[in-house]
């Protein structure tokens, strides 16, 4: 497997030294930006995960994280001093992937990274989805998902979804008919543990892949609302909420 390229963006010299000694004996090759600009200028396609402080002066983690979702599907792992679940919605809101409190052990570090490098180096493959048999796509409802690797369209239209938002997205997809409860769709996808505060997680990835999925995403026909049970993907005309 070619070296995967891991930018980390982090005020903090003695954080950021330490992530990537800790990344770079791993085998993994190591891009530093001290500041949100210096983080945009550096990404390229060839970034494999960008590990993003929240709190930095100057452009902070979420707007990095914003600009960076205009043009690419990165997996990204947020670096934040701050706990709370508040904190860690708004990062998922923007964009995020992953969220990992200061202080932190190196080795939950790597395991994260581990997980979430795992999950997207199917984006790897995905110029060459089009010489993959027919078999490898499910198509349900105007769209039609990559079984193999994280492509979705839309009514014929192609649209770019984070590694979360796919792995949703082809879970629903493969079950259309059976409602997924929010815990388990946090098992399945994320592969730990649920807690109750993990509701507001999956409901801020359901709420953006609305976005991306629904020709009114506040009047889904898709990924609709079973009340009281969770979720579940509607694979013909049926209405939904």
């Amino acid at each position: 497997m070619a070296e995967q390229t891991i930018l980390i963006v982090e005020d903090d010299p003695d954080i950021r030294d330490g992530v990537r000694i800790l990344l770079a004996g791993e085998g993994y090759h190591i891009l530093e930006a001290e500041n949100g600009l210096r983080a945009l200028e550096l990404f390229d396609p060839e970034v494999d995960l960008v590990i993003l402080d929240i709190m930095m002066p100057g452009m902070s983690g979420l707007r990095v994280c914003e600009e960076l979702r205009k043009t690419s599907a990165v997996p990204i792992l947020f670096l934040t001093a701050k706990s709370q679940e508040s904190d860690k919605l708004l990062g998922l809101t923007a964009g995020g992937d992953d969220y990992l409190a200061k202080p932190f052990s190196f080795a939950e570090l790597s395991a994260r990274v581990k997980a979430l490098l795992r999950r997207y180096c199917v984006y790897q493959g995905k110029d060459q989805v089009h010489h993959k048999p027919h078999n490898t796509t499910l198509e349900l409802h105007g769209v039609r998902l990559a079984l193999d690797c994280n492509r979705v369209w839309v009514d014929e239209r192609e649209v770019d979804l984070t590694e979360t938002e796919y792995k949703i997205l082809r879970l629903l997809m493969q079950n259309p008919q059976r409602i997924f409860s929010i815990q388990v769709i946090y098992e399945t996808v994320w592969n730990e543990l649920y807690y109750y505060v993990s509701n507001g997680t999956v409901m801020v990835h359901i709420r953006n892949l609305r976005m991306k999925v629904e020709d009114d995403p506040q009047k889904p026909t898709r990924i609709c609302t079973v009340w009281g049970k969770g979720y579940r993907f509607v694979s013909g005309e049926e209405g939904g909420l």
